[in-house]
């Protein structure tokens, strides 16, 4: 069914079976988080906070915490979207076959959005310090909203057909913000809210922000739909959610979407900017506080009925992953066709999203060679790294088609198996020195300042993998403990890090201790802090490798060289993957919210179930 609101969304999840309602009054401070992750640890079902300690309003979480779940929700509507993209990235397919796309004509079309100047009698007003204060992780900076569709317009071509939706995570209380009066806003500039206010910078203006929170399910995920160009967000959403996004301006021209739960409307002026964070972030890690723009309240709008909507994010997976999953499902297939050769693209979900990208690519160049080498594919890795979110890539491993038609990029150890069998070590690792990473991966030398690697491997195998700790191996004083993490990966335990000038003398002593030994069968070396969990399972192996490293910084070789300023190794390649003390701190729990959770029976029920 089409839902008219997130109460109807709400309605039908509990008909089905798939919502939990805690009655009992709940602490927004850190209870809610808690159990919000233990039942999306057990892959539990939506779930309504009836009884929020401080706030009148309840509020919903979990709501796409399995893809199963995300599926019902946009049942009917999913393959016609799921057309409607297709046709964006090859039109030509509605002249060859229109009888078979008419409906997504249709889809399209009755997706535009609708001026309804009569839903402001829907409203009330309130303000910040009323809404839920949701803090999720101990060392959060101060209450947040987590699921929000921040609303702008192009100062230079107001409307709503030139307006950008993307969530980026909001600041309600806490550092030095002035209650009820100001928020804080966090997003990048490379996104469409930061173009936006880049626009009205120049000129001087305010930016006019509207955000909204809640309303029918599509109008989220349409705020973090990695869109064709060209493809509103209000169109989407409209198109998923089978609903034409309606929408007014208030009495100040701010954009108000009439079906949202709560909109919060405000200004932000050119150059100022507060303390925002830090925050419990999706790479597992806090995001630390930073200077970000600040936002002025001008109104807190609500419906009589509303519901807050939140989520948890921390180390993967959480709720956003499965958010990931159904974007897949939906544009699997938009970013090869906009990328000339490249058969899959894949953000590891496991190693925080932008740090490791899989990608498969053509390697036509030269056909006629008995062994492929990587020519094509270094091309499209070039692209990659120029290509919207993705250029926030810190690693990326990109393999050629052509030597295995099956190989998929979401199967994690037969990708890097594959890579690792291939790999020419002297001559298949490409850096990028000096430039941006996520402004969320704190393994660089600065905010949003780091490096990046390419590797990739074409050809025949050129080595057999080991999966067997050869029993003389031989290490250097600080390193211990080695496991197998999966065939061709060796995990050290090493000592705790101290300095670079610590690390190269320690690299120095392990590469003579190593030199002379056969390690052919381990291509790969990770340096951790903890080899036991590091190796425990692939999740915890691309996790710790691909966080905690800065590629120019952390990667060494054995028997390393640099010719014509081209750096390899003619041993095995060395990631150094422990702590460093510029890193941000990892997420805990804390363990005294989690024993008073204990106390909710529905918990018990739910994860039983």
């Amino acid at each position: 069914m089409a839902y008219k609101s997130l109460a109807e969304c709400v309605s039908d999840l509990e008909k089905h079976g798939h919502l939990l309602r805690i009655k009992e009054e709940v602490d927004p401070f850190l209870e809610m988080a808690a159990i919000h992750l233990r039942v999306y640890e057990n892959k539990g079902p939506a779930i309504l906070f009836e009884n929020i300690k401080g706030s009148s309003f309840p509020a919903l979480s979990n709501l796409f915490g399995t893809l199963e779940r995300s599926k019902f929700i946009f049942k009917e509507t999913l393959p016609k979207v799921q057309q409607l993209v297709s046709l964006r990235n090859d039109p030509m397919k509605a002249l060859k076959n229109p009888f078979k796309y008419a409906g997504s004509a249709m889809s399209a079309l009755s997706a535009l959005p609708m001026k309804t100047p009569s839903a402001k009698s829907k409203f009330l007003k309130t303000s910040i310090s009323k809404l839920p204060q949701i803090v999720n992780w101990p060392m959060d900076g101060g209450p947040f909203v987590t699921m929000p569709q921040v609303y702008t317009e192009d100062v230079e071509k107001p409307g709503v057909m030139n307006s950008n939706l993307g969530m980026y995570r909001i600041q309600l209380g806490g550092n030095d913000y002035i209650q009820d009066k100001e928020i804080g806003l966090h997003y990048q500039i490379h996104r469409g809210i930061g173009v936006h206010q880049s626009k009205a910078n120049a000129l001087g203006l305010p930016l006019k922000v509207s955000i909204f929170i809640g309303g029918p399910p599509s109008h989220p995920l349409a705020a973090v739909m990695p869109l064709p160009e060209g493809l509103s967000e209000l169109t989407f959403a409209g198109a998923l959610g089978d609903r034409r996004f309606r929408y007014f301006y208030d009495d100040e021209g701010f954009c108000v979407s009439a079906d949202a739960d709560f909109i919060i409307t405000g200004t932000v002026y050119p150059n100022e900017n507060k303390p925002e964070g830090p925050f419990g972030d999706h790479l597992g890690y806090y995001s630390l506080t930073h200077p970000f723009p600040l936002m002025k309240v001008h109104n807190v709008y609500h419906k009589k009925d509303a519901i807050w909507s939140f989520t948890v994010v921390g180390r993967p997976p959480q709720e956003d992953t499965s958010f990931g999953a159904l974007i897949h499902e939906i544009t699997g297939s938009a970013i090869p066709q906009e990328i000339h050769g490249l058969k899959e693209v894949h953000a590891v979900d496991a190693a925080g999203v932008h740090p490791l990208l899989f990608a498969i690519g053509s390697e036509r160049y030269t056909p006629y060679l008995k062994d492929r080498k990587p020519q094509e594919i270094l091309t499209i890795a070039n692209h990659i790294l120029g290509k919207n979110q993705l250029s926030l890539a810190k690693y990326v491993f990109i393999a050629a088609r052509e030597d295995n038609e099956a190989l998929s990029t979401h199967h994690i150890a037969e990708f890097l198996t594959h890579i690792l069998e291939r790999i020419d070590l002297t001559k298949d690792i490409h850096f990028y020195t000096n430039t941006t990473i996520d402004t969320l991966d704190y393994s660089g030398d600065g905010l949003n300042s780091g490096s990046k690697v390419v590797v990739a491997a074409a050809g025949n195998k050129k080595r057999l993998l080991s999966n067997v700790i050869p029993e003389e191996l031989l290490l250097s004083k600080g390193f211990n403990n080695p496991h197998v993490a999966i065939p061709g990966i060796l995990v050290l335990g090493c000592d705790q890090y101290q300095s670079p000038e610590k690390t190269a003398a320690e690299i120095a002593l392990l590469n003579i201790a190593l030199i002379d030994q056969d390690l052919s069968g381990f291509p790969l070396i990770i340096m951790a802090d903890d080899a036991e969990f590091t190796a425990n399972n692939i999740d915890n192996l691309v996790w710790v490798a691909f966080t905690r490293s800065n590629p120019a910084a952390d990667i060494y070789g054995i028997n390393d060289f640099t010719v014509n300023k081209h750096w390899g190794c003619k041993g095995s390649l060395i990631i150094d993957a422990r702590k460093k003390p510029h890193h941000a701190p990892e997420l805990i729990k804390d363990s005294t919210v989690e024993r008073k959770i204990d106390r909710f029976e529905e918990l018990k029920r739910s994860s039983n179930a």
